[in-house]
């Protein structure tokens, strides 16, 4: 007599489309980092401020479209504590040391993040406000009003603020997006416009880097801070929004779809994001150069996502939690 055979539910492969989209956006990340000390050279300006525009535009875009299925259920609220809130604290930490170490001071703002740790605040904010989103009839046009309305007013340091609600409309954006996006991304005549976006943009960045301050990259001044009106910022605001969108659209119609060497790589960005500003720090001392670095770059966003740096880092980046919850609890 056969065996019966017992299914609990389709088991859905993983995209490795995703996972080398994140591969690639770190590596964009740590090189982006790694140059940043050489701005005063003028190809070095005009490559961070082309980097800059679609980078981190582009991990908060896949990171709302991951983001989707959000809820408040005991399992994502864990999740979530323990995959940012966690590694915050720990990072914040972290990266407070060496400035005790090399300059004598020690600062410890837990709701002031230091350096790249904003990331980690920001999208704990976004996720949170995951299920809001999900229900507002225009949620992505709330989202830009939102970010234009942050250029008006110098917002508190406190929960990265400023650059929390301007970056809104690429997590939201992510939100929205559906895998039909994605599939029609993929399509042979989308990855040839995809390449020829990406060359303009380097071709518009060359040019126009050097009027362009770079502070209207970085998303944490408001317009009069930059030295501009309302009207003029808010102008600006929203035409970097598009040309990120834009951006970000084109490198992922040219990332791969199929399984690659470093797809593996992609799952484990996290890693790479919170530990490669330390190799940034040391390298600053350095001067390496513009191939050096993107070379470092390259090799350290690599690295860092290597299962040996998984294995070792794994108590900071994705530490155990399990023993700090309790099952969740009812009102009567």
């Amino acid at each position: 007599m056969k065996a019966a055979t017992v299914t609990t539910g389709p088991v859905t492969a993983r995209d490795p489309f995703f996972d080398n989209a994140k591969y690639l956006a770190i590596v964009l990340v740590v090189c982006g980092h790694l140059i940043e000390d050489q701005r005063d050279h003028p190809l070095v300006h005009a490559l961070y401020f082309y980097v800059y525009l679609f980078h981190m535009p582009l991990f908060i875009v896949l990171s709302g479209y991951l983001s989707r299925k959000f809820t408040f259920s005991a399992g994502k609220a864990r999740r979530l504590i323990s995959t940012l809130a966690v590694p915050y604290l720990i990072f914040e930490l972290a990266y407070s040391l060496p400035r005790l170490i090399l300059y004598g001071k020690f600062e410890l703002t837990l709701l002031d993040p230091y350096y790249l740790t904003w990331f980690l605040l920001s999208l704990f904010l976004w996720r949170l406000s995951t299920p809001v989103w999900q229900q507002l009839r225009w949620p992505l046009a709330v989202a830009v009003a939102l970010s234009l309305l942050t250029g008006l007013d110098k917002l508190p340091g406190e929960l990265a603020m400023n650059r929390t609600f301007a970056l809104l409309p690429f997590y939201v954006l992510g939100l929205m997006l559906r895998p039909e996006h994605f599939q029609w991304l993929r399509r042979p005549y989308m990855r040839l416009a995809g390449a020829l976006t990406l060359g303009l943009g380097l071709a518009t960045a060359l040019l126009v880097h050097a009027s362009v301050p770079t502070e209207w990259i970085r998303w944490r001044l408001p317009n009069s801070a930059i030295g501009v009106d309302d009207l003029t910022g808010t102008l600006i605001r929203l035409g970097l929004l598009l040309a990120g969108a834009v951006l970000v659209a084109a490198f992922l119609a040219v990332t791969p779809a199929r399984h690659t060497w470093f797809s593996g790589l992609g799952t484990a960005t996290m890693y790479a994001y919170l530990l490669h500003g330390f190799v940034v720090k040391v390298a600053e001392r350095l001067e390496l150069g513009l191939p050096l670095s993107i070379l470092l770059g390259v090799a350290t966003a690599t690295l860092l996502c290597t299962p040996p740096v998984r294995r070792l880092f794994h108590w900071a980046v994705e530490p155990r939690m399990s023993w700090a919850f309790t099952s969740l609890r009812r009102p009567a």
